[in-house]
């Protein structure tokens, strides 16, 4: 990117009513068949176009062409069994109830890539597509097949590489994986999930991503922040082996969270997605909060390698509100970017 402090989002946007129901996660598509590819056709459209209307630099689709950001792309995988079903603890935050890996899986056809390819069509802007991280994608699932996380996660990693080298190829600027866990499970993240999640960007000339944050604003996640204290140092954890890795951006959650923001320290040297809005609440943040935390961030990563973003996705919100927070983080990198 040669614009100084390039905006982007975290990844969903809100879906419009006709697609799927608004401000709910994960709700089931209101289309089929040829009328649901068509729907999501127009779905990342309007996504796009609100992304260009708020002056978003690096835009995506908005997420409108999957109904979960991690069992859609599983679902096109074999050897996953959706009609059998387990509850597991996700996270460690709430139970669930997910499909059943019962044999090796692996890629049958691309899950993403003709998306992308739309997509790429439609703008010359760069263009950022978020994937699931391999840690993330096995705690959304019930093993019965491998029964190791460890051997599980290098089998997604090995698909994922193969998913981001097309989407590499249809014209992707940037590649991102979602890895919430990484915010969990930090004896995994520094055993073998880093390693995982190497290879799973493994070749790949474009530029790579880790978006790790304190999720959607559930009520599980907002329970789960309330035992958190007066400071989140979970990043603490997995940020010096991200720092060593060959991720070239840390995604991170900062705006009205305990995230002490001297831990970016730890990410030195690494191009950083400051979360500067939040998707936990309906209020729309003023260009100069968002000026406020992206001023903070910088006493600690250089202009150059900042990346204004959303805390997380903004798919439960109503839509006009995060038409409103993404002209705020546009606006308020405006008046930073003035300063600078």
């Amino acid at each position: 990117m040669k614009k100084l402090l390039p905006t982007s989002t975290a990844g969903s946007l809100p879906k419009p009513s006709w697609l799927a129901q608004p401000e709910t996660l994960w709700s089931p598509w209101k289309l089929q068949g040829d009328e649901l590819t068509e729907g999501k056709q127009d779905a990342l459209r309007l996504a796009l176009q609100a992304q260009q209307l708020a002056g978003i630099d690096i835009v995506s689709d908005g997420e409108q062409t999957r109904q979960h950001f991690v069992t859609t792309f599983i679902e096109l995988l074999s050897g996953v069994d959706f009609e059998k079903r387990e509850t597991v603890r996700i996270r460690d935050r709430y139970d669930a109830s997910v499909p059943t890996v019962v044999g090796a899986v692996a890629r049958t056809r691309p899950v993403f890539v003709e998306d992308a390819r739309y997509l790429r069509q439609l703008t010359d802007e760069p263009i950022k597509w978020a994937l699931p991280g391999p840690m993330t994608m096995i705690d959304t699932l019930y093993d019965s097949h491998y029964k190791s996380r460890e051997k599980l996660a290098w089998e997604f990693a090995k698909i994922l590489n193969q998913e981001a080298r097309e989407l590499e190829a249809a014209g992707v600027d940037i590649i991102q994986f979602d890895e919430p866990a990484f915010n969990v499970f930090f004896d995994e993240v520094n055993d073998w999930g880093v390693a995982a999640l190497e290879r799973a960007v493994e070749g790949l000339k474009c530029e790579t991503a880790v978006h790790i944050c304190y999720g959607y604003g559930i009520k599980a996640n907002t329970d789960w922040k309330k035992t958190l204290g007066t400071q989140w140092r979970q990043y603490e954890e997995a940020f010096p082996k991200l720092q060593k890795s060959s991720i070239d951006i840390i995604s991170l959650e900062c705006h009205n969270s305990h995230v002490p923001m001297d831990l970016i320290e730890l990410i030195r040297g690494k191009k950083v997605m400051v979360g500067a809005i939040d998707v936990a609440n309906h209020t729309i943040e003023t260009p100069e909060e968002v000026a406020n935390t992206l001023r903070k961030a910088l006493q600690f990563v250089d202009a150059d390698k900042l990346y204004p973003c959303t805390n997380c996705g903004m798919a439960p919100l109503p839509r006009q509100v995060a038409q409103g927070k993404l002209s705020a983080l546009s606006a308020g990198a405006e008046i930073v970017r003035r300063e600078l």
